[in-house]
């Protein structure tokens, strides 16, 4: 009699990458001092006062124990619209909005709806671990568009145009890239915008670290002000970091609302509506903790620099690639896996990091280290500790 087994497409895949990092650290003895964790991507301070208070107040109110609208609370699609319409300097509307449990299923939503089994997504290469697995345990195949390491990680076009003539659906880029940290210029975002429309395919942009771009850098892109980017683009966002709520798990898409109808159909049937008073809660928070975000990613900026100063004086050691939360750098041992090394660091003096090769192919020489998570006297630490791992 044969045993009954579980999806294929599932158990073919790694156990989730964090928890497995955690393992290691497990074994750290505390030899040189508290474990300093560079692993999972969450904000390294406190949620404001004031977000808790609403959160609070939003949870103990008797209507947010229904079920809410499945494209989301009205008072979040219309904050987060006129949010999204002031960074681009586009018209965005609420109709144009729809609110998923977290960025995570934002992306499983936006590929659902635009592939099926046995499609083809174009990721780049290195990609978002949570994307790839998304896309494997669906039955998409991933087709890798290669990223100039020497230029800073950016996606190469002729691979992405080689990937898009060859028949995927979408390509999905991460700006600020998780994991190497790269900020796509918005000319090369209008080219691969570009190259979608040639092809008929989807342009898929995760902006989950969207708040972390330097306060002068301007609107991130132009796309939304293209004529009709609605048949092309689809914009995903997390309120997690500039928050700091992840446990609330709240993200959005901002797309046609034509391509949201066919979204709504999928998150009826996976979760029917996200939580209902972080959404409110968020609502009320966006304009009035907008200077505290503010300081926030003058914070994160300062830990990126405190990150470069202390590996700037570390024979062997270079970053490749740096930006809002992550920084992807290169280690010295050139004999020796990225996990083997991180394993190591983890577990000989108490560096918590993420190998390379967990971000996809030829990336062994790489740590990603979320430098958001430790404040700059934790990462100063790093510059004695790298040496002895």
């Amino acid at each position: 009699m044969p045993s009954a087994i579980p999806n294929p497409f599932v158990t073919r895949l790694s156990p989730p990458p964090i928890p497995s990092v955690f393992a290691w650290a497990r074994d750290y003895a505390g030899a040189h001092g508290p474990l300093i964790d560079l692993s999972q991507a969450v904000p390294g301070y406190p949620a404001h006062p004031e977000m808790l208070r609403l959160l609070g107040e939003a949870a103990a109110s008797q209507a947010m124990t229904g079920y809410g609208p499945i494209e989301g609370e009205t008072v979040l699609r219309e904050a987060y619209a006129r949010h999204v319409s002031d960074i681009y300097g586009a018209s965005i509307q609420a109709a144009n909005i729809h609110i998923t449990s977290g960025c995570n299923q934002a992306f499983m939503c936006a590929a659902i709806a635009l592939a099926g089994a046995g499609d083809a997504i174009a990721l780049t290469n290195p990609f978002y671990f949570n994307h790839e697995t998304t896309l494997s345990m669906l039955g998409i195949e991933r087709v890798l568009v290669e990223c100039d390491a020497v230029g800073g990680f950016l996606p190469d076009v002729v691979s992405a145009e080689r990937a898009l003539a060859a028949g995927a659906r979408a390509l999905a880029v991460v700006t600020p890239n998780n994991p190497t940290g790269a900020v796509y210029p918005p000319s090369l975002l209008h080219d691969l915008f570009a190259l979608c429309r040639k092809y008929g395919a989807w342009l898929v942009l995760d902006e989950t670290y969207r708040d972390f771009l330097p306060g002068d850098y301007g609107p991130p892109h132009a796309l939304l002000s293209e004529p009709g980017w609605e048949d092309t683009l689809v914009l995903l966002y997390s309120f997690s970091k500039s928050f700091c709520i992840p446990g609330h798990r709240l993200g959005a898409v901002t797309a046609g609302p034509k391509l949201l109808g066919e979204i709504a159909k999928i998150m009826d049937n996976m979760q029917i509506c996200a939580p209902r008073s972080a959404q409110v809660a968020v609502a009320a928070a966006l304009p009035v903790l907008a200077d505290w975000r503010a300081g926030n990613r003058l914070e994160i900026a300062r830990r990126a620099e405190a990150l470069k100063a202390v590996v700037s004086d570390l024979p062997g050691w270079d970053i490749a690639a740096i930006g809002a939360y992550f920084a992807f750098v290169r280690h010295p041992f050139t004999d020796q896996s990225s996990a083997e090394v991180a394993e190591r660091l983890a577990k000989r003096v108490g560096i918590v990091s993420i190998p390379g090769s967990y971000f996809g192919v030829g990336q062994e020489r790489y740590l990603r280290l979320a430098f958001a998570n430790a404040d700059v006297a934790s990462i100063g630490l790093l510059g004695s500790r790298l040496p002895l791992g």
